[in-house]
């Protein structure tokens, strides 16, 4: 373990950071409370109408919420360490731009998926540098990369829309739409990205580096920890997940336009912080933004099939997350 005393005097065990199961924090934490949330949600609506419950529209919410748990994946390390990132929807839409373009100009897929993604990771890393070493807040970084990524996607794409995608239109529209074993593809990719992102936070010392941050960034850079690559690797992670969710969202909606991914920030911050990421830092888990993720689009699903004007559902998203901070409030002061 590595010790610290912060400016105030107060002992830092900075990395004695509890090892959160996958599933271990399940019982009486927030995520169990979402988890119940959506249930008893999902009765209600079922009762309202029979249509929620059908194979066909439970597997379309679960494919819808895969999306944007992908990228609260990638936001979920980011609030962890004290930031935040409302570019994510923009870096989806660049990249599935750009994905567009390459695989019209003749690119084969297996090249054009890792220029994608490299692509994500490297504007997500924009963010995290520029934060990091000019010292700029997160808020006012990202909102203007927001501003900048829906311009540079305008520009790259001269505002075409793009509806085939050369000789691997197939395979593309495969692997985004396409079902395993009777499941969305998308549904395996988000599986894969929670296990992942969970033995990276609980197992790793870059895991532990991110919750030390999060926790207290003066006392973790006594400690040594190396702040600034850390934010970065974070700010670079998010993208990755961003540019994920885009392949996946471009080949489910066989077409890709300027306007892809707007507005999905909001839901993702909604998901990520649903799913008890603090937004003041050195909490968060995996698990969490995934289920925060299927509370947000049972939310959206359920007000369609309830007849609901659907310009409610940012109302009951944000009542959700009021309810969620709140609910991490009273369990801090617990602890």
């Amino acid at each position: 373990m590595t010790s610290s005393i912060d400016p105030h005097g107060m002992n830092v065990d900075l990395l004695s950071v509890p090892k959160r199961s996958l599933v271990g924090r399940l019982g009486g934490t927030q995520e169990a409370w979402i988890a119940i949330a959506i249930v008893v949600l999902g009765i209600v609506v079922s009762m309202i109408s029979p249509k929620f419950a059908t194979t066909g529209n439970l597997l379309n919410v679960l494919q819808n919420a895969c999306f944007i748990g992908l990228m609260a994946l990638g936001m979920t390390p980011v609030i962890i360490s004290g930031g935040i990132d409302i570019s994510v929807g923009s870096i989806l839409g660049l990249c599935g731009i750009v994905l567009g373009i390459v695989l019209v100009a003749g690119w084969p897929l297996p090249l054009a998926i890792p220029a994608v993604l490299a692509l994500g990771a490297l504007c997500g890393a924009f963010n995290g540098a520029v934060i990091a070493y000019l010292r700029l807040p997160p808020f006012v970084v990202t909102l203007a990369t927001l501003s900048m990524g829906r311009s540079l996607a305008l520009v790259v794409s001269q505002n075409t829309v793009f509806y085939e995608f050369g000789p691997w239109s197939e395979t593309l529209l495969a692997l985004g739409g396409g079902k395993t074993f009777g499941l969305p593809n998308v549904i395996y990719a988000l599986l894969a990205g929670i296990v992942i992102l969970n033995a990276l936070l609980t197992t790793t010392r870059w895991g532990r580096y991110v919750f030390a941050v999060g926790g207290n960034e003066q006392a973790a850079r006594l400690c040594g920890i190396p702040v600034e690559r850390i934010k970065i690797s974070t700010y670079a992670f998010s993208g990755l997940m961003a540019a994920v969710a885009a392949v996946f969202l471009v080949g489910w909606l066989g077409a890709v336009t300027n306007a892809i991914g707007t507005g999905y920030e909001l839901q993702v911050i909604a998901a990520t912080v649903i799913g008890g990421a603090s937004l003041v830092g050195g909490f968060g888990t995996a698990i969490g933004a995934a289920i925060g993720a299927v509370l947000v689009e049972v939310i959206r699903n359920s007000l369609l099939i309830a007849g609901v004007n659907p310009f409610w559902q940012g109302f009951f998203v944000g009542s959700f997350i009021l309810g969620a901070v709140l609910l991490e409030r009273v369990r801090s002061s617990k602890t």
